[in-house]
């Protein structure tokens, strides 16, 4: 074989986003063993502009004419380029509210930053992951930096509980989520590329063999965990209130998008012969976890264990457009994660700054904090509400367009369990909104009452500031202007070739007003209900 074919089987250059990080990565080595401490104060900067370099290259290879490099091991279609921007996106809101909490905690920026990217790397790699060499690698560069990032401040308790606590059911999910692969992998006559093991699953007509169930049933396990739901979700409580604040921030968006990309991608490519029982399986996963999430979180105390039961219960509602099955419950899927960025890493952030000026974490003793700190209060105020689902921030488009989605593919009664489930996360949203902005000064919490004077020239507060002020922006008129949002997550569903090839094309009446651009895809069958329906 010549060089030529060599090359044009690998196509590495669709991985240049990949190769950018790898870059950055390696200057932040580099810089730190030159420069030692002193690089601190700039290196978050450098590992920033490398990802929006990144980023940049993504929106270049936006409908690439040859997407499949590696020998069909990698797919940078138009699907993994949007999940790929969400993770590399995450990373940049991590980093900067990671600064001044990694200087605090007395450890290593440098250290911090490397694994950080390791794990934005890895997923990146399995948003696009189409091989089962590749989407293992991928999984366990994220999985094992994840696990090293719990449990940074090793002079925390907590941090260390939490860490060990993820390492050993994170271990569990790989095995079981390895031995479903493995299963895939015989079943298929010793295929590793997705598509390539559908076709000889069908070839062989194991279809509906007990080996595929088990198998399918092993490799949701390893992807509940990932996405955290319920009854998947153990680790999540723990790692959450014990790890470092800007590491749960990146696992609850960054690690959950890598998780759905590879729930996508796996399920619909290489489980078609067993669509209806999958997606039976992630029915009984999202009730689970609307119901878990939202009503456990009710009775916590501490910010960080609520937010993590609101994250299982985000999963649910995510889960709606998976389950769907359609053109427009795939996009929903993507344009709600797009949302959850901003407002989730809104929300941390503001934690991050309470707990940076008073040391805690609790409900309690967000008191009165709009007498002291206004802009932390509207923050948090607009990211708990935009969670909630409260009109007109990003949030309630999100979850309406998910709702539509899942009613127009006929599942009625989980979207009105999704509207009830809603409901009762908005009271103990707003319960933390009304306990900052309603109560009366003395009525303030001993922490507010102690609350330092509001500066932000304090070294490391300004990345802390600017990535506070972006995602409150981005939550705040991303409902009002979702349109060019919806726009490229519709789009980025209509260009993938493999999702467009499972959709089911006798559900194709969608409202204009809510999905622009559907009816652009060309499907005439599709388009011929859609006009009789309207």
């Amino acid at each position: 074989m010549d060089f030529a074919n060599i090359a044009s089987q690998l196509n590495a250059g669709t991985i240049l986003p990949e190769g950018i990080v790898i870059l950055t990565l390696l200057g932040v080595l580099i810089v730190d063993l030159i420069l030692g401490r002193t690089s601190g104060r700039w290196i978050g900067y450098l590992t920033i502009a490398g990802l929006f370099a990144s980023i940049i290259a993504l929106y270049f290879q936006w409908d690439s004419l040859n997407p499949i490099s590696f020998s069909g091991g990698f797919n940078g279609d138009d699907l993994s380029i949007v999940f790929r921007g969400i993770i590399a996106l995450s990373a940049i809101v991590t980093i900067l509210m990671s600064i001044r909490y990694v200087e605090q905690s007395g450890t290593a920026l440098a250290e911090f930053i490397a694994i950080l990217l390791s794990a934005t790397l890895g997923g990146m790699f399995l948003s696009g992951a189409s091989e089962l060499v590749m989407i293992f690698i991928s999984l366990e560069t994220l999985s094992i930096s994840s696990y090293l990032l719990t449990g940074y401040t090793k002079r925390d308790p907590r941090s260390n509980e939490a860490a060990l606590k993820y390492l050993l059911i994170g271990a569990s999910s790989t095995a079981i989520f390895l031995y479903g692969v493995s299963l895939l992998y015989g079943l298929s006559g010793g295929q590793t590329e997705l598509s390539a093991i559908a076709n000889g699953i069908a070839t062989a007509k194991v279809g509906q063999s007990l080996g595929l169930v088990i198998a399918l049933v092993f490799a949701i396990a390893g992807i509940g965990f990932k996405i955290s739901a319920a009854p998947f979700h153990q680790w999540t409580p723990d790692v959450y209130e014990g790890a470092p604040t800007p590491v749960i921030a990146f696992l609850s968006v960054g690690s959950k998008a890598a998780g759905f990309a590879l729930a996508i991608r796996l399920l619909t490519t290489a489980f078609p012969l067993v669509a209806d029982e999958w997606r039976f399986v992630f029915t009984a996963l999202a009730v689970l976890s609307m119901i878990l999430g939202n009503v456990v979180a009710l009775a916590q105390t501490s910010m960080k264990r609520m937010l993590a039961y609101s994250s299982i219960a985000q999963a649910g509602f995510v889960m709606i457009g998976l389950i769907a099955g359609t053109q427009a419950g795939y996009a929903s899927m993507i344009f709600y994660l797009l949302v959850y960025l901003f407002m989730n890493l809104c929300g941390f952030t503001c934690i991050i700054l309470f707990s940076l000026r008073t040391g805690t974490d609790q409900i309690a003793e967000y008191s009165g904090l709009y007498q002291k700190d206004p802009l932390l209060t509207l923050g948090l105020s607009i990211s708990l509400l935009s969670l909630g689902g409260i009109p007109p921030l990003a949030g309630f488009f999100g979850k309406i367009y998910l709702f539509w989605a899942g009613w127009q593919a006929g599942l009625y009664w989980l979207v009105l369990l999704g509207l009830v489930t809603t409901v009762v996360s908005i009271y103990y949203y707003i319960r933390v909104v009304k306990m900052m902005v309603v109560k009366e000064p003395h009525e303030m919490s001993d922490a507010v009452k102690n609350y330092p004077q509001v500066r932000w020239d304090l070294p490391g507060l300004r990345p802390l500031q600017v990535g506070l002020v972006v995602t409150l922006i981005a939550t705040s008129i991303a409902g009002i202007l979702s349109n060019p949002l919806f726009t490229l997550a519709n789009n980025s569903i209509s260009h993938t070739s493999f999702l467009q090839a499972t959709i089911n094309t006798n559900v194709k009446a969608e409202n204009p007003l809510l999905l622009p651009k559907l009816d652009s895809v060309s499907q005439s069958e599709s388009s011929v209900d859609s006009t009789a329906k309207i």
